[in-house]
């Protein structure tokens, strides 16, 4: 650890207790030698042990903050309130209440949002980050320009323009996607001492990060998302266009857009009012740790790039890495093989079945997991995009008699819903396929065909490398000298190993038996 570190944490120790932060004595902050701050255990630590408490009033929110009178009188709400907060505390230096912390973390964490524009649109190409970064920056633009352009003119905070620049801004942004926490209703989201230096470890956390106005759950994010009060879980991940997604609460600022002003009341120096509690926030141990073990927090069970996204990192392996097939690009394969009109009229048959893929605001796509396994509605398209046009035609003067009253919920539901085309398009001698059968029929050499070169389509895009080429600069690449290009790679060749298995999962798929002639 270097000395100047070393200082930073020793005040930082000495801030918490000014500030009524409890730490366990068998817990100790440690530096890596990427110079970021971690915890370790120094001595066993078992399931139940309280080993942080954080008064409440010891956060960085827009309510604590020197900033609560001007943002109140901005109507500013959410995390576009709490990126001023920490954008005035830290323009206050030594005179903020924070200081000592604040010189802690760093001035903003490594997300594609604040890497050089040119650099983050030549290492996401083709990822799942592709559009969301740019998208991010977009909105974020928009939000500065509507909401803080303003604050800056006004001088009600009396600091300099620049201390509340874009640049700023965006840094303050990615302390908030990878730092701050869901805390109450009264505070909303915000920066927690101490418990925002626990690293993430996919399925291997020891601590939770606890509250106790549990009453409040309708505003509060799963109890697995332990880190970030605007993360989700990276699972609904739609991930195609992360905008943290997957769990939304009404702080969800994962997507700039999603800052819908609301007013801050009760902005007094004793705090009081509906939601306002002063209980002490508790880090409590969830599994045991031995002396020496780094103590892992967990930020949900996200794929590698949501973790990229919002916390500016990524792990190898990582086990909820999807990939998505956006709808555009199976229409376009279509167009490719039949024409325009052909794709349009399929993919139109296909929603008025009551079928869709997964969707965002300006998408709808297909999820492919990680095991290449792809998303069954994707097979039923391909299933309709290969009917001969006598069937087709049939189908589509029933159609709206096969859409059933209640949406599809589960696997199962499609299945029984697409046995009800099977019957229309493949009617059996004594009455409907088993449904093994009918599921069967998804898996048809035609439709693996297809899969495989949309799944060459979509790799397309990742430009005219390899998985072998990515696959040998990632060996050689430093995770800490060139950081960007070394997680970039490895959302990428993730990527790229998910769409290799979703063709291999294709390709086993039984051939057509060719008859013989005589």
């Amino acid at each position: 650890m270097d000395v100047a570190t070393a200082s930073r944490l020793r005040a930082f120790e000495s801030w918490m207790r000014e500030h009524g932060v409890v730490c366990s004595d068998a817990l100790r902050l440690d530096a890596s030698e990427a110079g970021g701050v971690y915890v370790r255990a120094l001595a066993a630590l078992r399931e139940g042990d309280v080993v942080a408490t954080i008064p409440r009033r010891a956060c960085l929110t827009p309510r604590t903050s020197g900033a609560a009178a001007a943002i109140k009188d901005a109507q500013l709400g959410g995390t576009l309130a709490l990126a001023v907060a920490v954008m005035y505390e830290r323009a206050r230096g030594a005179d903020s209440p924070w200081h000592d912390y604040l010189r802690l973390i760093p001035d903003c964490e490594p997300v594609p949002l604040v890497w050089p524009e040119d650099e983050a649109a030549r290492l996401l190409a083709g990822t799942e980050l592709d559009k969301t970064v740019k998208q991010d920056r977009e909105f974020l633009c928009e939000d500065w320009k509507e909401c803080i352009e303003p604050l800056i003119s006004s001088g009600e905070l009396g600091v300099k323009p620049d201390d509340l620049s874009l640049e700023k801004y965006f840094a303050a942004k990615s302390l908030l996607s990878s730092r701050s926490f869901r805390i109450d209703k009264y505070h909303g989201s915000g920066m927690v001492p101490l418990a925002d230096l626990f690293n993430h470890k996919t399925d291997g956390e020891h601590v939770h990060f606890t509250k106790s106005d549990d009453s409040d759950s309708d505003e509060e994010e799963d109890g697995d998302d332990q880190s970030n009060a605007d993360s989700g879980e990276e699972g609904d991940v739609d991930q195609s266009n992360i905008d943290l997604v997957e769990e939304k609460d009404d702080d969800d600022q994962s997507n700039a857009s999603a800052d819908e002003p609301s007013t801050v009341e009760n902005s007094t120096a004793k705090p009081s009012g509906e939601g306002y509690n002063d209980e002490d926030l508790e880090m409590i141990i969830v599994r045991d740790a031995n002396p020496g073990d780094e103590v892992y927090n967990t930020y949900g069970t996200m794929g590698n790039a949501a973790l990229l996204h919002r916390y500016g990192f990524t792990e190898l392996d990582n086990p909820y890495d999807i990939v998505n097939i956006d709808l555009t690009l199976v229409t376009k394969w279509c167009s490719s093989k039949y024409s325009h009109r052909y794709a349009k009229a399929r993919v139109s048959l296909w929603h008025k079945l009551g079928y869709s893929g997964c969707t965002s605001e300006d998408a709808e796509y297909f999820e492919i997991s990680y095991d290449g396994e792809p998303q069954l509605e994707l097979l039923i398209l391909l299933y309709i995009i290969f009917l001969e046009p006598e069937v087709y035609d049939k189908l589509v003067c029933v159609a709206e008699d096969l859409v059933g009253d209640d949406d599809q919920h589960d696997e199962q539901d499609t299945i029984d819903s697409f046995a009800k085309v099977v019957e229309v398009t493949r009617p059996a001698k004594n009455g409907v396929e088993k449904l093994p059968d009918v599921k069967k029929l998804l898996q048809s050499e035609s439709i693996g065909s297809a899969l495989a070169s949309i799944a060459d389509n979509r790799e397309s895009l990742y430009g005219s490398s390899t998985l072998k080429d990515d696959e040998e600069k990632l060996r050689t690449c430093s995770p800490v000298g060139e950081r960007n290009i070394y997680h970039s790679l490895v959302l990428r060749v993730s990527e790229r190993k998910i769409l290799g298995r979703l063709r291999k999962h294709a390709c086993s798929w039984p051939k057509t038996k060719k008859r013989k002639h005589t």
